[in-house]
């Protein structure tokens, strides 16, 4: 899918406005507090359905006819939702096969949202009609700026007809019933399938215990991957009915960040620009913020992303909902677009006076009070992204370090019956992804196709699954002077979760020169250590996992400590072409990771923004037409000093020049356009 120009001249500044909530009175007062606070980009419709399709046969968009005006005749701008994100009551009555089933088999009754079953006809029907009834009356409207499609895609489905359309979509991946059930290995338990029909949804009442346990993970690994598919199915049918009224259209939908049950990396060629909504607990390190923004950023090659949704204050669905400290919505601002954003936007705009987001955190308050904290705090905020305008619009990300993430192998390990039940895919890569970022340095997300060319070290931890080609891409990686970093459980099954014969690291096992004879597991707590060697130092705790590795033609650049293990190999390198294979065969700790990380960037040659960068402290770069930016980011309750070898420039939120120190208060942020001498690539 061609991806369309992005329709800002400089980075909008807003987020979800709900009239169809509130009184007009309530509106007129809404739009003069937006030119207060610096808003220029509102996010409408959402969740109209109801209001624009009051019956099957009726559409009504005079109110939203007058919001749009309302906005045209005050200079703003609408991203315009298609307002199918929540089914409307008449339909889910008068058409029951609307309403998905769940996991426990039951059919939902209407209410909520995601409450729709994504391969309904009814669904399939309604939904893009009415996207279709919006893009046809307001084609050429300058005040519609881009298109929102639904709103945050979640929500499996376990019904009849779900069921016979992952029947179609299993004959097309695999052909014959043969090659399915080689595929599953359904000769255990006696699970062969000998006709078509007779597949099942893997829900609790077939294989599925629970999130974490299935008899059959060829099966469920094929249902997550196929309920991906059927709901961005469903976003395409939109975007298509769109498309042919408005084809230079702008589309996106609300992504998610590390959401697990959709594959985002086979949704984003199908989005014009990535959007997402960053909703971080407070208990979310600044390291594990910026790896979703990572993330978002790496799923179209580094194109910049839309930061679509962040709370001004605080949120409502989490147990203990916490406020943002005074600065701390400003620095996760300026964070998202420290990492791509080329939009910093809100929900919600006033807070609902009624259900269950009334306590959610809004730009205006249920007073509807301009003296207050949060509402300064977000007109600083556009102050400042007005006086940025368009500096860093379009600009990249340069970076030289990978790390690998990939959904079927996140859904693939933890779908796995042992080795343990405390592996989690998502907080081992974090902490590899922290152990890069914490030293600053400039760190994408990969996957199986993603191009390695840019990067002079790809690391990985639960590579577990192992496409076909991805062995070859990776061994041409290190041979052509590439850097790469094999994990924990690397290369243990194909695509299908069938383990590869000979067991790990499978067709790795020729770039790593290893191959695993046993893996240990311990319960968390409990913990071995690693002996570094061969030019690193130190002892470090490890835990989980304990691979007992074969060498066969690598060095040994670690051991166990203790055990009846103590002394056989955990970390390795093989020399291969012009770079390095290393293998990890366990759980290191924080400082491990930190020191193995820095020895694979020194082998490539590859530095941080800043040489020693402290605790607390975060750098990125943005390079693009308007120059070379260095985003520093101050995540302490303390003033930090800064020294930046070689840096001169302005800083663009205050003016102030900069020569090699930077001084941030708590909390603080500074951007620095460098000068064209101290621009580094």
């Amino acid at each position: 899918m061609t991806t369309r120009p992005y329709p800002f001249t400089k980075l909008p500044f807003g987020g979800d406005w709900n009239p169809e909530q509130w009184e007009r009175p309530v509106w007129n007062e809404d739009v003069q507090l937006f030119e207060h606070a610096g808003i220029d980009l509102l996010s409408v419709n959402i969740f109209a359905w109801t209001a624009l399709q009051p019956a099957e046969d009726t559409y009504d968009f005079t109110r939203l006819d007058e919001v749009l005006a309302l906005l045209e005749s005050r200079g703003l701008r609408a991203c315009l939702g298609t307002g199918t994100a929540a089914i409307p009551a008449w339909m889910a009555t008068a058409f029951p096969d609307v309403m998905r089933v769940d996991e426990q088999g039951r059919q939902h009754r209407f209410g909520g949202r995601h409450n729709a079953c994504p391969n309904s006809p009814t669904y399939r029907r309604f939904a893009p009609a009415l996207a279709g009834q919006l893009a046809k009356r307001y084609a050429g409207r300058d005040v519609v700026a881009l298109w929102h499609v639904s709103n945050e895609y979640g929500g499996a489905c376990y019904c009849p007809r779900c069921e016979g359309a992952f029947r179609v979509w299993l004959r097309e991946r695999y052909g014959t019933l043969e090659a399915l059930n080689h595929a599953w290995n359904a000769a255990f338990w006696s699970q062969t399938i000998t006709a078509w029909d007779e597949i099942i949804a893997p829900n609790e009442l077939s294989v599925q215990g629970g999130e974490r346990t299935t008899a059959v993970q060829g099966l469920t690994l094929d249902y997550q991957r196929f309920m991906s598919d059927a709901l961005l199915g469903a976003y395409r049918l939109e975007v298509d009915a769109i498309r042919a009224e408005i084809p230079d259209a702008v589309i996106t939908t609300n992504l998610m960040g590390t959401y697990r049950p959709l594959d985002y990396r086979a949704w984003a060629p199908h989005l014009d620009v990535i959007a997402w909504d960053s909703y971080p607990s407070p208990q979310d390190t600044p390291a594990a913020i910026a790896l979703r923004h990572t993330l978002m950023r790496s799923l179209k090659g580094g194109q910049p992303f839309m930061l679509m949704e962040q709370t001004p204050s605080q949120q409502n669905w989490q147990a203990y909902n916490a406020l943002k400290r005074p600065g701390v919505m400003r620095l996760q601002s300026w964070q998202a677009v420290a990492h791509g954003a080329d939009a910093v936007m809100f929900f919600q705009m006033r807070r609902s006076v009624g259900a269950c987001e009334k306590f959610h955190g809004a730009v205006m308050e249920h007073h509807g009070r301009t003296d207050t904290r949060v509402f300064r705090e977000v007109a600083q905020l556009g102050a400042e992204l007005k006086a940025l305008g368009s500096a860093t619009l379009g600009a990249r990300t340069p970076a030289r370090v990978a790390v690998w993430f990939d959904w079927p192998a996140w859904w693939a390990v933890e779908n796995s019956s042992g080795p343990t039940a405390a592996l989690h895919y998502l907080r081992e890569v974090t902490a590899l992804y922290t152990a890069f970022h914490s030293q600053g340095y400039a760190v994408d997300l990969v996957g199986p196709d993603s191009d390695l060319s840019p990067y002079g070290v790809v690391a990985s931890t639960l590579l577990y699954l192992l496409p076909t080609g991805a062995a070859e891409k990776l061994t041409a990686f290190v041979e052509g002077g590439g850097m790469f970093l094999a994990g924990l459980m690397s290369g243990v099954a194909d695509e299908s979760d069938r383990v590869f014969p000979g067991g790990p690291p499978g067709p790795l096992k020729e770039l790593l020169g290893v191959w695993v004879e046993e893996v240990d597991a311990l319960p968390p707590g409990e913990t071995n250590g690693v002996v570094f060697q061969g030019g690193l130092s130190g002892t470090h705790d490890c835990t989980l996992l304990f691979e007992q590795l074969r060498v066969e033609d690598a060095e040994v650049l670690g051991a166990y400590a203790q055990d009846f293990y103590a002394g056989s190999p955990v970390l390795t390198r093989r020399r291969a072409g012009e770079g390095q294979a290393w293998k990890l065969g366990t759980s290191l700790d924080a400082a491990g990771l930190r020191t193995l990380t820095r020895a694979l960037c020194d082998e490539a040659g590859v530095r941080p923004l800043v040489p020693e960068l402290p605790a607390g402290l975060e750098v990125t770069q943005r390079d693009g037409d308007g120059g070379s930016f260095l985003f520093v980011l101050n995540h302490t309750a303390q003033e930090q000093r800064l020294d930046v070898p070689g840096l001169t420039g302005t800083d663009v939120l205050n003016g102030e020049a900069v020569d090699g120190t930077v001084t941030l208060p708590p909390h603080g942020v500074r951007i620095v356009r460098r000068d064209a001498a101290g621009a580094t690539a």
